[in-house]
C-alpha cells in the first residue's frame, strides 16, 4: 500500500506528536504544512522535513498532491476548516473535539458524504492494542458482568494555554473530557442519563468537570477532568467478578500490559492480579512512545487507501457531541442542597 499524503493545518501540540509518530509509520507521510505566518510555516517544515510550507490554509487545500488533512487548530475553528477541507476534496482527521456542537458535527459529516471523503474525530487511544485487548476481555466475560466504569484525566495547565479559553473552544470537558467520555462510551455503550457538576470562575471555561452517567444494563460510569489539578490518568472497568486497570490510558506511552484483577479466594477475597501482554507478537510496535498517534494515522490512512469507512465515523462523533451537550446542560441546572432564601 502506498502512503497517504497528508497536509497539516496546525504547528504545535498534537501536530508535534503527529510529526514524531510519522517517522515509524508505513502508511502516512506529511507533505505540506500551513500557518498564517509564512516564516513559522517554513521553520516548521524545515524542522520536520516537510516538503512544502504555505502561508495560508487555503493554499494548502488547493495543493492537488495533498490527499488528506490533519486539523488540530483552536477547537472553535475545527468544524469550519473541516468543511472547507472536505469541499476541497480532502479526507480529514480532526483532533478532538471535532466540533463544539452536535449540529456542527452533523454539518461536517454532511460535507464528507457530499464529497465522498473519509472524516473521523481524532481520539487516538481507541486504536491502541491496550484498549483493543481490554474490550475483548470485557466482551468475553473475564470480569463477569460490567457494573461500573471510572475514568479520569487531569492536568495542571499553564494559565495561557489556548484550550483553557472558552472563546477558543476550550475547557475541561471539551479538551480532556473527550478522552474520558469516549472511553466510557467505548466500553459501556450509549449513556441513558447524565448528571454533572462544573467549576467556572469569572466567565472562564469549565476548568474542572465531574459527571455520573447511567449506562445500559444498570451500569454506572463516573469521570473527572481538570485543567488545574495534579496530573492523573485512570481507567477502571469493573465487573461482578473482576476489574481491568489500564496504565496511561489516554497517551499509552510504552504501555505493554493490562492488569486483570479477579476475585480472590475466601475468607477475605482480596483481588488477585494478572498482567496480560497487549502486543505479545510485536505487531503494533508498542515500544514506540508515539505509537498511539501512529496507530491512529495508520487506521485512517488504511481506510482511505482501501476505500472503506473509518472505524469511528459519523455516528460515533455525533453521539459524543450530543452527550457533551447534555453534560453541559446538566452542569448548568444542578440544584442546591439548601436553596437560598
Amino acid at each position: 500500500m502506498s502512503k497517504v499524503r497528508w497536509g497539516l493545518l496546525a504547528t504545535g501540540g498534537y501536530a508535534d506528536v503527529a510529526m514524531k509518530a510519522k517517522a515509524s509509520s508505513h502508511t502516512t507521510e506529511f507533505v505540506a504544512v500551513a500557518h498564517d505566518d509564512a516564516r513559522s510555516a517554513e521553520a516548521y517544515a524545515e524542522t520536520h522535513t516537510i516538503a512544502r510550507a504555505y502561508p495560508s490554509r487555503a493554499e494548502l487545500l488547493a495543493d492537488d498532491e495533498v490527499e488528506a488533512v490533519f486539523i488540530a487548530l483552536d477547537p472553535v475553528d475545527h468544524a469550519e476548516w473541516a468543511v472547507k477541507a472536505l469541499q476541497a476534496g480532502k479526507h480529514v482527521l480532526v483532533e478532538k473535539p471535532l466540533a463544539l456542537t452536535a449540529a456542527d458535527t452533523e454539518r461536517v459529516f454532511d460535507a464528507a458524504e457530499a464529497a465522498g471523503r473519509v472524516c473521523t474525530e481524532g481520539v487516538m487511544f481507541r486504536h491502541h492494542p491496550q484498549h483493543l485487548l481490554a474490550k475483548r476481555l470485557l466482551d468475553e466475560g473475564l470480569i463477569g458482568e460490567l457494573r461500573y466504569l471510572y475514568a479520569a484525566c487531569t492536568a495542571s495547565l499553564p494559565p495561557d494555554y489556548f484550550r483553557r479559553f472558552p472563546e477558543r473552544g476550550g475547557g475541561g470537558l471539551l479538551d480532556l473530557g473527550a478522552f474520558t467520555l469516549a472511553a466510557i462510551r467505548m466500553y459501556g455503550g450509549t449513556p441513558e442519563r447524565v448528571y454533572a457538576e462544573e467549576v467556572r470562575r469569572d466567565g472562564e471555561a469549565d476548568h474542572n468537570f465531574a459527571a455520573t452517567l447511567r449506562m445500559p444494563g444498570d451500569v454506572l460510569a463516573q469521570f473527572e477532568v481538570g485543567q488545574e489539578v495534579c496530573r492523573g490518568d485512570a481507567l477502571h472497568i469493573v465487573g461482578t467478578t473482576g476489574r481491568l486497570v489500564l496504565e496511561d490510558p489516554w497517551f499509552c506511552r510504552d504501555v505493554r500490559r493490562v492488569e486483570l484483577q479477579r476475585q480472590g479466594p475466601p475468607p477475605h477475597a482480596d483481588p488477585v492480579s494478572e498482567y496480560l501482554a497487549v502486543d505479545p507478537d510485536g505487531e503494533y510496535r508498542c515500544g514506540d512512545p508515539y505509537a498511539v498517534s501512529r496507530l491512529q494515522f495508520d487506521a485512517v490512512s488504511t481506510a482511505i487507501r482501501k476505500g472503506e469507512d473509518p472505524v469511528y465515523g459519523r455516528a460515533d462523533a455525533v453521539e459524543q457531541a450530543r452527550v457533551v451537550e447534555a453534560l453541559f446542560e446538566s452542569g448548568a441546572r444542578a440544584l442546591p442542597v439548601y436553596p437560598k432564601g
